[in-house]
């Protein structure tokens, strides 16, 4: 696990970086895994302060359809922890978006972006946990469904990047790093909100695909911005995003306990690439992930993992 010094610095670059929705959320769950109640609060507040008129919260791209579902649990949690009323409409708002207004296929699968008819890996994180956790379980079992058929490719049991709805085919057809682990972190997040052959089927996909990541990880430890691509360039966030879940797969008894090491593993190799200021170098570079660098999502993906094998290493102590 990341000692208190690494800890600390890369919480701070994630507080001081601009963020978007998608980051709003991450934040908001790094502050809930560590206790953070009053600053939780604010990014919430923020989050309410930046809301849309059609609903989606903390959205500075109004291009994006569903990234603001990312933050959407944590308004509904705190919305109900205080009784707020103010918190309680926005997180109305943002529901009704997701579940009835915003763009999508004929057959219900949601848009990433409001202007093209394109469906992304990315969504699977943005609203089958949140879906998950309002209760929604036919909704987020459809929205995976949906998305899986677009996306994952049979023989591999990697996903591609993007399905043009209009086109019938692949606007982005590589398995690209960042997206697989969007899945990978999607399903993990929302396996214990899943109830019943809902939430067994989905811890099943979850480390299929998981294991399917790892059959291609680099002898660095990394892995690429392009997961079959040896040549291309390595993305930190990947390695933190398979952490995350194969920690919280172990912890939660959905992965055997060996899924512990791996993550731990995982975690490492990421430790290694923080700098001096604690940024999580060799990420996919913010705002538009085109080359290698960091973000704020590198920086909350990296202290999620931590704070799953923390949960993992503490319950291990208790049980001695």
């Amino acid at each position: 696990m990341l000692d208190d010094d690494v800890r600390e610095r890369a919480l701070t670059a994630l507080l001081a970086g601009q963020r978007h929705s998608w980051d709003q959320g991450l934040t908001a769950a790094v502050l809930e895994q560590t206790g953070a109640a009053a600053v939780l609060r604010l990014v919430v507040d923020d989050a309410v302060a930046r809301q849309l008129p059609d609903g989606r919260l903390a959205e500075l791209d109004p291009a994006c359809a569903v990234n603001s579902a990312a933050v959407g649990r944590y308004v509904e949690l705190l919305a109900a922890r205080s009784g707020d009323p103010a918190l309680a409409a926005a997180a109305a708002a943002q529901r009704a978006w997701v579940l009835r207004a915003a763009p999508r296929a004929a057959d219900g699968t949601l848009f990433h972006l409001v202007d093209r008819p394109e469906v992304w890996a990315d969504t699977v994180f943005m609203v089958v946990p949140y879906l998950a956790a309002l209760g929604e379980t036919a909704a987020a079992v459809a929205q995976l469904a949906g998305h899986r058929r677009r996306l994952r490719d049979p023989r591999t049991g990697l996903w591609s990047a993007r399905w043009d709805e209009a086109a019938g085919a692949p606007a982005d057809a590589r398995a690209w790093g960042t997206g697989n682990g969007w899945v990978v972190a999607g399903l993990a997040a929302a396996v214990g909100r899943l109830p019943g052959e809902a939430g067994t089927a989905a811890a099943a996909e979850c480390r299929a695909l998981l294991d399917a990541c790892l059959e291609l990880r680099r002898p660095d430890g990394l892995f690429g911005d392009v997961l079959d691509d040896p040549a291309g360039p390595a993305d930190t966030a990947v390695g933190s995003m398979l952490a995350w879940a194969a920690l919280l797969g172990a912890g939660e008894g959905w992965l055997p306990a060996r899924y512990a090491d791996v993550g731990a593993d995982l975690l490492a190799a990421v430790a290694d690439r923080v700098d001096g200021l604690g940024r999580v170098t060799g990420a996919s570079a913010a705002p538009h992930f085109d080359r290698p660098g960091h973000s704020p999502e590198a920086q909350a993906l990296l202290l999620l993992a931590d704070s799953a094998h923390r949960a993992w290493c503490d319950r291990g102590a208790a049980s001695r």
